[in-house]
């Protein structure tokens, strides 16, 4: 699949899921072959978050981010925030705080205000530990934006961005990056379109979001890595660039943004 040298960095995957439980090692070697520099491996739950740090251990190319989603809010609490912290101070390899923010989407979620509270607890532990966050929302714009504000020292990047070019504009006023998944490519999928159109490409990461969220041609299958191609094709069409040069941009972003040589 790889042609032309484009080499990929993956600002947000979850090689932990139980997806992978049949082939993960084959396949991390593969993706590792086949041009895929780095992975940051995040955290959705207190298991996730161990499990991400295990796999951070067993590659060089993989880097993890230590968190808990907002369906998971219930799992937060003083015990929790101790022990991510404590990997965070015995890990090197921890790059982020993440995956933390909000999800109104589900109706089985955590309700709106345990959401927000264990959200601003873990923006206020990456603001104490100067790691940069990574944040999921979900049909929760506004509360995003007003707890992302009340840590003006905390940058990061919103994954999988799905809000309009406006409020992509507030984030970048943050000091935020906007993450970029096969989204882009989907055919009905304007607003991507138009917020990869109009923000700064120094501002830009790429992400599977894996096993989720595959891009076209792959859409509806398990994604992974190398399926970023994908993602940096129709990117580099609509900045009117050489998939190439989007790519080393894109690799200078997210080492930048994680702190990573």
């Amino acid at each position: 699949m790889n042609q032309d040298n484009i080499l990929i960095f993956d600002s947000h995957a979850h090689y932990d899921d139980s997806s992978f439980d049949d082939d993960r090692y084959e396949l991390i070697k593969s993706l590792n072959d086949d041009g895929v520099i780095g992975i940051i491996n995040c955290g959705a739950s207190l298991k996730g978050t161990l499990d991400s740090v295990e796999l951070s251990k067993k590659y060089d190319f993989i880097y993890s981010a230590v968190g808990i989603h907002p369906e998971n809010a219930y799992e937060y609490d003083d015990k929790v925030e101790r022990q991510l912290k404590n990997i965070v101070l015995s890990e090197p390899k921890v790059k982020a705080i993440g995956e933390i923010g909000l999800d109104y989407y589900w109706e089985e979620n955590p309700p709106k205000e345990i959401q927000k509270e264990v959200f601003a607890r873990q923006m206020k532990l990456a603001d104490e530990l100067n790691l940069p966050v990574i944040i999921h929302d979900r049909d929760a714009h506004q509360d995003t934006l007003d707890i992302m504000k009340q840590f003006p020292n905390v940058r990061g990047v919103v994954h999988c961005f799905s809000g309009s070019v406006e409020f992509a504009r507030e984030c970048l006023k943050l000091g935020y990056y906007i993450g970029f998944t096969g989204v882009v490519t989907f055919k009905k999928s304007k607003k991507a379109v138009e917020v990869a159109k109009d923000i700064p490409i120094d501002r830009m990461l790429v992400e599977t979001d894996a096993p989720y969220m595959s891009p076209e041609p792959n859409r509806g299958k398990r994604n992974q890595s190398n399926y970023i191609r994908f993602v940096i094709s129709k990117i580099a069409e609509v900045r009117e660039i050489s998939e190439k040069e989007l790519s080393e941009k894109l690799i200078d972003n997210t080492r930048r943004l994680f702190g990573i040589k």
